[in-house]
């Protein structure tokens, strides 16, 4: 592999005979600093989390979370940190095995001044509100309290307020004091040198879910230039994220400061149906095009490709039987609620097949963006894919199977990872093609859609479309820059004459390559998914797959967890759709599929002396809740590690880790 990447790059520059100056960069160069010496025409894979919270997010801090954006930086570069345990005790050293190439801190706006009154000044009369009290208690129950009243006052409730300690003290200048925070912390650990070993993201969580459905947003600035305070549904009012974009147009986009932004939806698959609505107006249509070029199809709180329950054989709105990886059993936020090994509350029971929202699913939200488009001649639904994990222990990145901390502070640290949240998982990744590891340079890539998302591991994925490619392209040195010359890549748009054969496309995939002593999975198979809109003006998908072998018999060693058989370490294919037909409008994602490996749930119920695939597996898990119980636990702590997956719609101890790349959207010259 090092081989064919160094000919590449001799092939690159020889192609191009450029050189690296600013007057030849891809992309606009927005801010002062020095020029990457890694410079890369043809890109890079940057791997990254744009989903982070710490101690400045109410739900980080009753968790007895007490990073601040610092720590989660040196979290994110390599370097450990100490995160709370069970009992909240500040105990767990936790390190990332391998460091990030960039970050953004994503608090949640809406309660940043609250925070900052109840927790940094105790001379401040509202740091001795009684909710701001029990947000400093040690006691796990209040804490617990204390997370579901901030909750109701800034989130799930429509029409929420924040006066509570407000009324004591000036939230306006601790939001002011966070929100700069923040700011300097990306700052201090943004590499601005030529190194350009790290990059930094300004950024928050817009944070509205009335009634638990989630409607979030990760708000991310382009730069230093951002808006004066961090918006939130105080200022837009609830089930009204599309003011989120006016407001960001306004205060950003055309204040002439120099300032951009995006804004990144997360978890549609808790978003009970309300993440992608019809746009209601143009603008909408247009803000949504602009302001949201990704989504964020992966995090610990489950996947949002799409869905199938495997004991039924039915899906929603697929027949996909990979889309049973990682499903959460509600489809809104309450499926957190989990205390002691119970489900808290109804709003958390299991939602049917034949019940769940389509466009909780980002496929199907991508199918019926292109029945939009035929309807009113606009596709309001043109997103790429990133992952992230969504942590509120300010451990970006921290998406490992057999390195996973939790990422709900104390609510899922040892035991209660496994008691609390078993169906949860470690996240994944974003990844955006980029030629240097730079603000600019990763954030046009964002903008373009360059993008793929990974469950956690770190292949490296190629994906482009044209209307014809050398059917040897796999084998050519050069293969990245003819698929630049000739066709578009992942995010891209492709138009074909009519009486041309159909789009061909180049995949290819790398296996991560892991680091000394813990080599990376091999690849089991590649597959592209294709949807479009047949002539009932009825969504329609098929998957195809394209490169390795899904029968190649690999699975794992129950004994020890690691990976038994062989798969591939490079897959590439150049494949045509030859079912393609004159007028249609479709889109293509690839999807990498991994070998077999041992969930994170199966590592951490091993360690406590439970085999998921064991006989004995209900003895052991009987043992190992009595020795929790004397340290404090209460209820059925390792119960759920002896799950019968036959049993079972969506969990199984072993999962096969993956990427997804952005779509390509194909239509024909002419077609709307």
């Amino acid at each position: 592999m090092p081989v064919i990447w160094t000919l590449a790059r001799v092939v690159t520059i020889l192609f191009l005979l450029l050189p690296v100056t600013n007057t030849t960069l891809a992309f606009e160069r927005t801010e002062q600093r020095e020029p990457c010496a890694d410079y890369d025409p043809l890109r890079q894979p940057m791997f990254g989390d744009l989903h982070v919270h710490t101690r400045y997010s109410f739900d980080s801090y009753v968790s007895s979370q007490r990073n601040d954006p610092w720590g989660a930086y040196r979290y994110a570069k390599g370097e450990p940190i100490t995160i709370p345990d069970e009992d909240g005790k500040q105990t767990v050293i936790a390190q990332i095995q391998r460091p990030l190439d960039f970050t953004a801190v994503t608090d949640h706006s809406e309660l940043l001044g609250p925070m900052n009154v109840c927790t940094e000044d105790s001379s401040k009369l509202g740091y001795w509100w009684p909710h701001c009290i029990m947000s400093r208690s040690d006691i796990y129950i209040v804490q617990l309290l204390a997370a579901n009243w901030w909750a109701s006052r800034a989130v799930t409730t429509p029409g929420g307020d924040q006066s509570f300690a407000c009324t004591l003290s000036d939230c306006d200048a601790g939001h002011t004091d966070y929100w700069q925070k923040i700011q300097q912390a990306a700052e201090d650990h943004y590499d601005r040198s030529s190194a350009c070993e790290f990059t930094t993201f300004v950024g928050y969580e817009y944070t509205d879910a009335p009634e638990h459905k989630n409607m979030h947003r990760n708000v991310i600035f382009r730069n230093e230039k951002v808006t004066e305070k961090a918006i939130s549904t105080y200022d837009t009012g609830s089930y009204n994220f599309p003011e989120l974009w006016v407001k960001l147009r306004e205060q950003c986009i055309e204040a002439g400061t120099g300032c951009d932004v995006l804004a990144i939806p997360h978890n549609p698959n808790l978003a009970g149906g309300l993440m992608f609505r019809d746009p209601e107006s143009a603008l909408e249509a247009q803000n949504r095009l602009f302001f949201e070029p990704v989504i964020e199809l992966t995090q610990h709180k489950a996947s949002s490709e799409c869905r199938f329950d495997r004991l039924r054989g039915i899906g929603v709105d697929t027949e996909d039987e990979l889309c049973d990886f990682e499903q959460a059993f509600a489809d809104n936020l309450s499926m957190l609620g989990t205390l002691h090994g119970e489900v808290a509350t109804d709003r958390a029971a299991p939602v049917a097949i034949e019940d769940f929202a389509r466009r909780n699913m980002a496929r199907n939200a991508l199918k019926d963006g292109l029945a939009l488009e035929k309807q009113t001649g606009v596709n309001p639904f043109q997103f790429g894919f990133i992952g992230s994990t969504d942590t509120h222990t300010a451990t970006p990145g921290g998406a490992e199977e057999d390195n996973y901390k939790g990422h709900l502070g104390r609510r899922d640290s040892g035991y209660r990872n496994v008691q609390d949240h078993f169906f949860d998982n470690p996240g994944g990744h974003a990844v955006v093609w980029a030629e240097e590891n730079s603000r600019d340079a990763i954030f046009a890539g964002m903008r373009r859609k360059e993008t793929y998302a990974t469950s956690g591991t770190r292949p490296i994925v190629r994906f482009f479309a044209a209307s014809k490619f050398d059917k040897d392209l796999c084998e050519a040195p050069d293969r990245v820059a003819q698929a630049y010359q000739t066709g578009v890549p992942m995010g891209g748009k492709l138009e074909i004459n009519g009486d041309e054969q159909g789009p061909q496309f180049l995949v290819s995939a790398s296996k991560d390559p892991g680091i000394a002593g813990h080599p990376g999975t091999d690849l089991q198979r590649i597959q592209i998914i294709k949807g479009w809109v047949d002539g009932n003006g009825q969504p329609q998908e098929q998957v195809f797959d394209v490169a390795g072998n899904p029968d190649n018999g690999a699975w794992v060693n129950q004994s020890s967890c690691q990976p038994t058989g062989r798969g591939a370490s490079e897959l590439c294919a150049v494949w045509q759709d030859n079912n393609y037909t004159e007028g249609q409008n479709a889109f293509y994602y690839a999807r990498v599929v991994e070998n077999p490996s041992c969930r994170w749930s199966t590592w951490q119920c091993k360690a406590a002396g439970v085999d998921p695939f064991s006989s004995q597996c209900q003895v052991q898990a009987d043992a190992a809740t009595a020795d929790a119980q004397e340290r404090g636990a209460k209820g059925d702590v390792y119960g759920k590690c002896c799950l019968n997956p036959d049993e079972q719609p969506f969990y199984s101890p072993v999962i096969q880790e993956r990427a997804w790349t952005s779509p390509i959207w194909v239509s024909t010259s002419g077609s709307p």
